[in-house]
């Protein structure tokens, strides 16, 4: 009877002894792999050659923890070299129209002409004009996407915002000889919103297309809620189209944008659970919203 007490509790040591050593070496091997993936920067995940269910199950979440912390460094790598662009890009605008208004200032000095004083106030005021505009998008872009409280919704009649969002831009849309062609569905539209978001994002839109449209301009509100914003734009390509919504992309055509309007737009969409795409076709640039 000792001998198979004995016995059993050989069998029992030689396995937990076994077991502890096939512990210590998943151990080993998911710190020689967490070390080859920090080192050499891979996207293979932690491989164990054990079998332990709660060994596996540790790899498993930690795999899952390495993959996020990969899509972050990826998203603050591209946030940092987008931001470097950016900053470069908007020193050079804002630089170009602040150089023309110092060489303007010393002609004014140096002529005593009224009509040639007259003339050169005009273009600093268009070249102080430019600068308020970069700027203005700069800091509606940083107010939105600092402000990390929940927007206030309510019910608002998309028809009517969207009719005086129109309005407001008629003036800049006629000074570009744009007409814009509006199709807005005579069923009532009420949506659970932001009103004030709604109407910056209208305008985004709009002053979008008074700044890349060749001249035309269809708006459409249909029954179904969705709206949808489309005009020739020549100087687009279906990959441009792609990048419409990245922070600080413009289109080169444009001299006095940060290409924050249509980023705007759509941090404001999503806050509110709609979506915001661009489709190019064409040359026919096509936005839809939809909540």
């Amino acid at each position: 009877m000792l001998y198979a007490v004995i016995a059993c509790l050989l069998i029992i040591i030689i396995f937990l002894a076994v077991k502890l050593y096939l512990l210590k070496k998943t151990a080993r091997e998911i710190t020689a792999s967490f070390e080859e993936i920090l080192n050499e920067d891979t996207n293979t995940g932690i491989r164990i050659s054990g079998r332990d269910k709660d060994m596996r199950e540790l790899t498993d979440s930690i795999n899952k923890q390495l993959i996020e912390l990969r899509k972050q460094y990826l998203q603050y790598n591209l946030g940092n070299s987008e931001l470097k662009n950016a900053i470069t890009n908007m020193s050079h605008d804002i630089r170009t129209p602040l150089t023309a208004i110092y060489g303007y200032l010393d002609m004014i000095e140096n002529t005593d002409d009224p009509e040639k004083k007259l003339k050169y106030i005009s273009i600093i005021r268009e070249r102080t004009e430019i600068m308020k505009q970069l700027t203005e998008e700069l800091f509606q872009y940083s107010m939105v996407v600092t402000d990390d409280k929940e927007l206030e919704l309510e019910d608002v009649f998309v028809n009517q915002v969207l009719e005086e969002s129109i309005s407001s831009f008629y003036p800049a849309l006629t000074e570009k000889n744009i007409v814009p062609d509006i199709n807005i569905c005579s069923e009532k539209i009420y949506r659970r919103l932001n009103k004030q978001a709604l109407f910056r994002i209208f305008a985004n839109l709009l002053n979008n297309a008074v700044k890349y449209s060749d001249g035309d301009l269809k708006i459409k509100l249909l029954p179904t809620g969705e709206m949808v914003f489309e005009n020739t734009a020549k100087a687009l390509s279906s990959v441009k189209t792609e990048q419409l919504f990245d922070r600080f992309f413009t289109v080169k055509t444009s001299s006095n944008s940060t290409g924050l309007g249509l980023s705007i737009a759509k941090n404001l969409v999503e806050r509110m659970n709609g979506n915001i795409t661009a489709d190019y076709k064409d040359n026919m640039l096509k936005i839809n919203i939809w909540f």
